[in-house]
């Protein structure tokens, strides 16, 4: 089944352009499949049934699999099967059918514009380490942009003269303007920090750690939670937290929600729409708590 899935995996990689962490979803997910099946005495793909299928996710239901990652599970293993179906490795589709429980669209957690503010305050601009941290949290809550898509910039990516970043993932390219603040930032730490952080000066990396080596996403994350303890927010503060804040004060400012959903790169604007909820329930606690004849 190792094959197969490898087999698929490049498919994936050449046909539909797709990222590495999105790569590395699909293999997890189908090598769970592959063991399940393993342990049912089906040692290949094209011996399972729609049976097989069910049981799976009906395992992953009584082990109390979040429903979301199941829901990612399924869509993994339709597609797999999507695959083998039209590249003539099974007469018979028996993922055709197969349909994850329903999920609940959560709400996602957004901080205020002062809990912004005062995140962005912290980084300390007199170390070339503060004005990196300061650069990078201004473009994330400036752009929305993934955690995985800021450190993978490179210094051919800005254009401060025009004020835009091109971001790029997975073979797609979109424009996102930045604010003036974010600017500012990029531009102090262009002229007095990048060079005393970078090892190697033959990089193209945007930002890197403080040993001059690609900055991961663990170490962003690991920043970000200090900063945000210093500022006194409370939660569980995430860098796609930034992402959600960026949308969701975009649109309480007036911005239309097709220009969010641009920025932001989501295919499908009901993903985007998330976010008019968000102040659907802002208009509404504003009104209970402040008309007179509540």
């Amino acid at each position: 089944m190792e094959d197969a899935i490898q087999s698929f995996i490049e498919y994936l990689h050449k046909n539909k352009q797709t990222s590495q962490n999105t790569e590395v979803s699909y293999r997890r997910d189908l090598r769970k499949l592959a063991s399940f099946l393993e342990t049912h005495g089906v040692e290949e793909f094209r011996e399972a049934t729609q049976t097989n299928l069910d049981a799976f996710v009906l395992y992953m239901e009584k082990n109390n699999f979040a429903s979301s990652t199941i829901s990612r599970n399924v869509a993994s293993v339709r597609a797999l099967y999507q695959y083998l179906f039209r590249e003539h490795m099974i007469s018979d589709n028996p993922a055709e059918n197969l349909r994850p429980p329903r999920v609940e669209k959560k709400i996602p957690e957004i901080l205020s514009i002062e809990e912004v503010d005062k995140l962005l305050r912290q980084p300390d601009l007199e170390t070339p380490k503060g004005m990196r941290d300061k650069a990078m949290l201004e473009l994330l809550y400036a752009t929305g942009m993934r955690v995985s898509e800021l450190i993978h910039l490179g210094m051919g990516d800005v254009n401060l003269t025009m004020g835009y970043i091109t971001c790029q993932e997975g073979g797609k390219e979109r424009i996102i303007p930045i604010n003036h603040a974010s600017r500012k930032a990029l531009k102090r730490y262009f002229e007095k920090a990048r060079e005393l952080l970078v090892k190697d000066t033959g990089t193209d990396s945007l930002f890197t750690n403080c040993s001059g080596y690609a900055m991961s996403r663990q170490g962003f994350w690991k920043m970000l939670k200090g900063y945000a303890k210093a500022a006194g927010i409370k939660g569980d503060i995430t860098p796609h937290t930034l992402r959600h804040s960026f949308a969701a004060h975009l649109l309480q400012n007036g911005a239309d929600i097709k220009s969010v959903q641009e920025m932001l790169g989501h295919s499908d604007i009901s993903t985007t729409q998330v976010y008019l909820h968000l102040n659907t329930n802002k208009i509404r606690d504003v009104y209970m708590n402040a008309h007179p004849r509540d």
